[in-house]
């Protein structure tokens, strides 16, 4: 299967693909990843490419470069595949003209809800709506919340837009000698109540809202901020004033071991269709303080975590400091929310319902 995407840089979405190689070859799903954008440089590809995947870019200077159908049309004929996978409006645009061309089934996956946008990008979000609805035979939702979100904007037939929730591997048990090295290797002492963030360092991901919440933690709460992007410097610069109270570790692949070194998740954004960081935080047994927009309440119940309202930076501190002080808490949310991912966001559920979205798409092609 051919799986289009904008870029390989830090992302959700690029991460998806990541977790998806991880158990693709166990159910005998044949990957290769295209990028629209030059690859050189970036990690996802190298990490792609060791677990046995094929990796490919049609080298564009711009998501909107109108070289693009031609490249994948060719790379296309070179590597014949059965069908064509993209991800986000860009990579639908172009994959939904080649698939017509060709007569390759074409499947859709949406990552994001974009509720607030600029004219030119209801414009774009328009475009790749018009060519989900002309091109794919299926349009994977990630939540419940996102379909009906994307029901409402499009006016597509709902019988094309299906959910599927991603699934991230099983991290097993929490090994108690990995916990203690993940916090000497942060420098983080037995006794600390460790608040974990995973998420790309942009606009609208909350690491404003945590860091203007900070003042207000409990002395005792040391927060471990993972991820890069745009806003990394920023980030970082801000992180400077609370000395000792926040680590900033940067992009790291080992993210289900960070989580088993931690007590909770915070994850405070204003909108997310099914944010990967809260699915492995259920996988590793955590509780999660997450704001209550788009898809996370699929995820985080009033009995696996704590839903605030977006930017409530009070309600924030107010639920990490009832978490951390109260360890019978932690352990009975987290105990519920890997009972929720065993029930709804393992790789062989996730793995089952993509491989009936691909016998639809290509019965329909016959």
């Amino acid at each position: 299967m051919f799986h289009l995407i904008h870029d390989l840089g830090p992302g959700g979405a690029e991460h998806v693909l990541v977790d998806l190689a991880r158990v693709a070859n166990g159910a005998g799903i044949e990957m290769t990843v295209v990028s629209m954008m030059p690859t050189t440089g970036l990690r996802y590809p190298e990490i792609l490419r060791n677990l046995g995947v094929g990796v490919h870019s049609l080298e564009l200077r711009a998501w909107w470069d109108p070289r693009g159908p031609g490249r994948l049309r060719r790379l296309i004929a070179d590597l014949r595949p059965h069908l064509l996978h993209s991800h986000l409006k860009h990579a639908d645009v172009v994959a939904g003209r080649v698939a017509s061309s060709l007569s390759i089934p074409h499947v859709s996956t949406l990552h994001v809800i974009e509720d607030e946008v600029s004219v030119l990008g209801r414009l774009k979000r328009w475009v790749g709506a018009r060519s989900r609805r002309r091109t794919a035979a299926m349009t994977i939702a990630v939540s419940d919340a996102q379909r009906q979100w994307y029901l409402d904007m499009s006016g597509e037939d709902p019988g094309r837009v299906v959910t599927l929730r991603n699934g991230v591997p099983d991290p097993g048990p929490t090994d108690l000698a990995v916990r203690a090295a993940v916090r000497r290797e942060l420098g983080i002492g037995p006794e600390a109540v460790v608040a974990t963030m995973v998420a790309v360092m942009r606009p609208g991901k909350g690491h404003d809202v945590l860091l203007d919440a900070l003042p207000l933690f409990h002395d005792g709460i040391v927060v471990v901020l993972v991820g890069d992007g745009e806003l990394a410097a920023e980030v970082r610069d801000r992180a400077r004033r609370f000395e000792g109270r926040v680590i900033v570790t940067g992009f790291r692949e080992d993210v289900p071991r960070l989580l088993a070194g931690s007590d909770l998740l915070i994850h405070p954004s204003q909108a997310d269709a099914l944010p990967t960081a809260v699915v492995q935080a259920a996988a590793g047994g955590l509780p999660v303080v997450a704001s209550k927009v788009g898809g996370i309440p699929e995820i985080v119940t009033d009995e696996s975590g704590i839903l605030i309202p977006p930017g409530d930076r009070a309600g924030l501190a107010l639920a990490v400091n009832r978490l951390a002080a109260d360890p019978g808490a932690r352990l009975l949310m987290g105990k519920v929310a890997r009972e929720r991912y065993e029930e709804l966001f393992t790789s062989a559920i996730w793995l089952d319902g993509l491989l009936r979205v691909y016998e639809v798409a290509l019965h329909n092609n016959r």
